[in-house]
């Protein structure tokens, strides 16, 4: 259910599976696993310069696929710890910036998918919260985290008591993600975006995106982030990116960059 292309230094990666909403079970998780890793070893050879990661159908991804799941002898740790996270860490640690554009229902993993993708664009009417009060199970793969950091602990705690889902277009207003749009156009115009993307500077946008998770998991403060941009900078003043740059400004011409 899971396919990647890589086309003009794009990958995009595919959640195939509408018939299940694009729900996940440890298979697909697999096959998830190996697209990413082939996706980078396509980039540490300069093939990939942009990812994105989109789902087939009406839903982005309604979560874990439980419809062979047997209560007594599952094995929630084994499923979300041993094949969800260290997907989640691997996507998030992607070495090129990476894209999602998400319709309909995002879900459990579904959001995880999300939350470890750089940037969100989201369909006006794609839904978003915890529907497992009915299903006497909580919110996972972050959610907990995320919700909280971003919505507050009263509203995190009211959509996990009730079951309420919001909206895309809410989901953007309250801060969760970058950009939400009208269903019919969010694939053509976040592959315009990603498309674009793929022919910046990629060794200076995984430098920004190496700080900026450096900034949220460490919780840096101003001074001590300023001194890694510096150090940074720095190093990308060697970078054959950084003098066409400049040469390029200077010319008054659009730069053609190498993406190191």
């Amino acid at each position: 259910m899971i396919s990647l292309s890589i086309d003009n230094g794009v990958a995009e990666v595919v959640l195939n599976a509408p018939y299940k909403l694009n729900s996940l079970d440890e298979h697909a998780l697999a096959d998830l696993t190996q697209a990413y890793d082939d996706a980078a070893a396509a980039a540490s050879r300069g093939e990939v310069r942009a990812l994105l990661l989109r789902g087939e159908g009406r839903a982005f991804c309604a979560g874990r696929d439980i419809a062979g799941v047997t209560p007594e002898s599952d094995d929630a740790e084994a499923y979300l710890g041993g094949l969800v996270q260290p997907l989640l860490q691997k996507m998030a640690s992607f070495p090129a910036p990476t894209f999602a554009a998400a319709q309909g229902a995002c879900l459990g993993v579904g959001l995880g998918l999300l939350l470890a993708t750089d940037v969100v664009y989201v369909a006006e009417n794609a839904k978003f919260g915890s529907p497992f009060a009915k299903l006497g199970a909580t919110l996972d793969s972050g959610g907990h985290w995320y919700y909280t950091e971003r919505l507050g602990m009263h509203r995190t705690l009211d959509l996990i008591y009730t079951a309420e889902l919001i909206s895309g277009a809410e989901a953007v207003a309250q801060g969760m993600f970058s950009r939400a749009m009208p269903a019919g156009e969010l694939l053509e115009s976040t592959r315009a975006i990603v498309a674009k993307v793929a022919t910046g500077a990629t060794g200076a946008f995984k430098a920004s995106k190496e700080l900026v998770a450096h900034i949220r998991d460490q919780r840096l403060g101003l001074w001590t982030s300023m001194q890694e941009e510096n150090a940074e900078q720095a190093r990308l003043c060697k970078s054959e990116d950084y003098a066409e740059g400049f040469r390029a400004f200077q010319e008054k011409r659009e730069p053609r960059f190498a993406g190191d």
